[in-house]
């Protein structure tokens, strides 16, 4: 509700004349490869071996910097790494990034927007480019399962404030 103040138009009926709150934004400004390796150091060992399913892992981080007031370079790295019999099938490594405006965002949130929302915008992107890779390297398309973007992030909230309780201990004192 809105009521006519004067000749400057409407003010907001609670009383907090000047306050606007602006909406919260979240877009995608630009998206991109930053750095993309395959490797197949023994293609024709993988084509006699296609009957035999290597044992793959695949390691995920995501990294944020901001850029400016309202932009902010989020960076999704996925590692994968497949063998069969203790040796290198294929290794697949992407550093997929994109470029997103954010604005009107509580400071409190910020961090869990840049860390789990953000790499969830960009992970469909990078999942079909590691399946096109694999593909193209003459293996069947590896279709990386969904990530828990939440989990990845409060598994590293943990680890830095256990670094920053250790780093507080004085050399040699247990910890109660």
């Amino acid at each position: 509700m809105t009521t006519e103040n004067g000749p400057g138009g409407a003010q907001p009926a609670d009383g907090q004349a000047g306050a606007t709150q602006q909406a919260p934004r979240l877009s995608i400004l630009t998206q991109y490869v930053r750095d993309l390796s395959f490797e197949n150091p023994r293609p024709l060992a993988a084509a006699q071996n296609a009957g035999n399913r290597p044992e793959i892992q695949i390691k995920v981080d995501v990294r944020a910097q901001q850029l400016d007031q309202e932009r902010f370079e989020i960076l999704l790295e996925i590692n994968t790494e497949a063998k069969a019999a203790e040796e290198a099938v294929f290794v697949a490594e992407l550093t997929y990034g994109g470029i997103f405006g954010i604005a009107n965002i509580p400071p409190e949130s910020l961090q869990p927007l840049l860390m789990i929302e953000c790499p969830r915008l960009l992970f469909p992107f990078a999942r079909r480019i590691i399946a096109d890779v694999t593909r193209d390297g003459g293996f069947p398309p590896l279709m990386i399962d969904p990530i828990d973007f939440v989990s990845l992030y409060r598994r590293r909230v943990q680890a830095s404030q256990t670094a920053a309780a250790q780093a507080a201990q004085p050399d040699g004192q247990p910890t109660n």
